[in-house]
């Protein structure tokens, strides 16, 4: 398994450093609003390789954080009139009602940085006991960054290049520009807590250091983020982490594209930001987590509607396709007939190609175009009257339909039945072209009722009235079904 390390700038084989065992840090939110598109990104990407790593027999040890003290957390404290702890508590609960929904496999540690204050005091103390951090007399503690010779390793920045830019302000104690804080001094009604600097707050950048050390050691395997996570946040995690403790910090460091809204930069600023819960009130939560899974996670991926709409559809080829293999396994009788035997050969060079793309840095476009490899093969079966009935086709289908199962549980999609899925798809199309349902079903009636008496003016006036609504309906042996173009 391949696996792009940034700090090397490559794809790498991946191998645990300790047997078996896998160790995973991811930065978590800070948890001060709803959850955007570019958290459910990060998100989704996590859990694929989390779950693909327990696909591969490792054992593995999952952590992610929630940042529940910070500048943002506090300044909406104090705009509601509220406390911090209340405000971290609603989002984190928020955050974990939007992950649930797209299906996100809960880590198996879920630290909060307001829990761990002792260890990031120690890990301060510590680096002013090195040489690499400083206290200033108002009570700041600043880590000395042209201590750490490798500093802008991991982002590739040149430290001349960010002296340039970098200045101090006024009432600022730092003895350099580039140092960034460790632990922030109390001001005024913020949370705090006694330290050997007088009552404080921990930087942002040491809260990771910390946890992750805790709960597994360093270097442990893999440290996620986005891709705006590695600098300065991951930098300077790497900077004081090894400053401290003289090791490597992690092995791999592993980050996820930005994610664009109509090819412009998501932002608050630009009017452009949306939210997880947002999206889901339009779209049902396995189209957004299959939409976030048709680029590489480490391209850019535009968001728009007629993208989600196109991934949307997608889903539902697959899902059709599916619950047509899953009616015709109900068959009773199937034909001792072959099927050509390029239906097997391509079976198998598809599940080969679909473990290779996912071996190659989590490939799961790729993975995706395989899948439709499957289903378009199984479609080739399906319009045939005499392939569908043999018992050969009987076995592809239901080798299909373990290796869908299997990498949807990969993927985290493929989860609900079949004739489920295509209806909830049904309807959160009519409700997005406000088609209102007992409209339908009334047409519907009224037409059945037209050609029972043999009315077949009004019954395709009836028809094209329905089509201007952009409504199919078909008609089926169990009697008439429709759809939403």
């Amino acid at each position: 398994m391949l696996l792009y390390n940034t700090i090397a700038r490559e794809k790498q084989e991946f191998t645990p450093l300790k047997d078996n065992h896998v160790r995973m840090y991811v930065c978590g939110i800070t948890a001060y609003d709803y959850c955007h598109i570019g958290h459910a990104r990060s998100s989704v990407v996590f859990d694929v390789m989390y779950r693909y790593l327990l696909s591969k027999n490792y054992t593995v040890t999952f952590v992610r954080n929630f940042t529940d003290v910070d500048d943002k957390i506090i300044n909406r404290a104090n705009l509601e009139g509220t406390t911090s702890e209340a405000i971290a508590t609603t989002y984190i609960n928020a955050f974990h009602e939007d992950m649930d929904r797209l299906g996100i496999k809960r880590p198996d540690v879920e630290p909060k940085a307001t829990e761990h204050i002792p260890e990031m005091i120690a890990l301060v103390q510590t680096l002013i006991d090195k040489g690499f951090a400083y206290a200033t007399p108002s009570g700041d503690v600043y880590y000395r960054v042209r201590a750490f010779a490798s500093y802008g390793k991991l982002s590739g920045r040149n430290i001349e290049d960010l002296q340039s830019g970098a200045r101090i302000t006024p009432g600022e104690e730092k003895e350099d520009p580039l140092d960034f804080a460790l632990w922030k001094t109390a001001k005024p009604g913020e949370p705090s807590w006694e330290s050997p600097w007088g009552l404080g707050r921990p930087g942002w950048h040491l809260e990771c250091s910390a946890m992750s050390k805790k709960y597994l050691d360093i270097p442990f395997d893999i440290h996620g983020g986005g891709q705006d996570l590695s600098f300065p946040h991951h930098e300077n995690e790497r900077a004081q982490s090894e400053a401290a403790y003289g090791v490597e910090f992690s092995k791999f460091w592993v980050h996820n594209g930005f994610v664009q809204i109509n090819s412009e930069k998501m932002s608050k600023s630009l009017g452009n930001f949306t939210t997880i819960r947002d999206i889901l009130s339009r779209y049902l939560p396995e189209v957004l987590r299959f939409f976030l899974l048709t680029k590489h996670y480490r391209s850019p991926l535009d968001y728009s509607t007629e993208a989600v709409e196109e991934a949307e559809k997608g889903l539902k080829r697959i899902y059709s396709t599916k619950a047509l293999m899953e009616a015709e396994l109900t068959r009773t009788t199937w034909k001792n007939s072959p099927l050509p035997e390029e239906f097997q050969t391509e079976v198998e060079q598809a599940e080969k190609e679909w473990i290779k793309a996912m071996d190659d840095d989590l490939n799961t476009a790729a993975a995706l175009g395989h899948i439709f490899t499957m289903t378009r093969l199984a479609n080739r079966i399906l319009e045939n009257k005499n392939w569908k009935k043999s018992s050969q086709a009987q076995e592809i289908f239901e080798r299909i339909l373990q290796d869908l199962n299997t990498w949807g549980q990969i993927l985290g999609i493929f989860t609900l039945e079949s004739i489920t899925l295509l209806t909830d798809l049904r309807n959160s199309r009519a409700k997005r072209k406000g088609i209102e349902e007992t409209r339908v079903l009334d047409l519907i009636a009224q037409r059945t009722q037209a050609r029972k008496n043999k009315n077949f003016d009004r019954a395709d006036a009836i028809r094209d009235e329905m089509t201007a609504m952009q409504v199919t309906v078909q008609d089926t042996p169990q009697g008439p079904t429709w759809d939403v173009m």
